[in-house]
């Protein structure tokens, strides 16, 4: 079952995001990931357990700010790798999307926004949510 947690506040919202979906585990996942927002936007999400988020966030650098959130991911829309982990970014880089759920309509959404010119990284029905937004930014 999947799991969101999000943070808003003042302090760093990394930890605490990972702390909530430390405590979501026991509900079962294949996938997880993070943003956080502070100025800019830094996404790591991974396949596999928190632990392996944890350590890509240990080598990689892990971002900072004070508004966050996490999710983890039992697959509906594609296969459980680290592309198709949430969340999902518009082609800007500027809209992450966490979402738990079916979009049924996901297949012309994503035909339509393809052919007005949107990239498409991820198989996830949740994609499409963070390119609509950027449309309407």
């Amino acid at each position: 079952m999947c799991g969101i947690v999000g943070y808003v506040g003042p302090d760093e919202a990394l930890p605490i995001v990972l702390e909530g979906l430390r405590r979501l585990e026991y509900r079962g996942y294949d996938s997880a990931g993070v943003a956080v927002l502070d100025g800019g936007l830094g996404v790591l999400k991974r396949a596999g357990k928190l632990g392996e988020l944890e350590a890509a966030l240990a080598h990689e650098g892990s971002p900072s700010g004070s508004v966050g959130m996490g999710h983890t991911r039992w697959a509906t829309h594609g296969a459980p790798t680290d592309r198709n982990a949430h969340p999902h970014l518009d082609c800007a880089g500027r809209v992450a999307v966490i979402h738990n759920g079916i979009i049924e309509n996901f297949q012309p959404l994503r035909e339509r926004l393809q052919k007005e010119g949107h990239e498409f990284v991820s198989e996830t029905d949740t994609e499409c949510v963070a390119h609509l937004v950027e449309e309407m930014l």
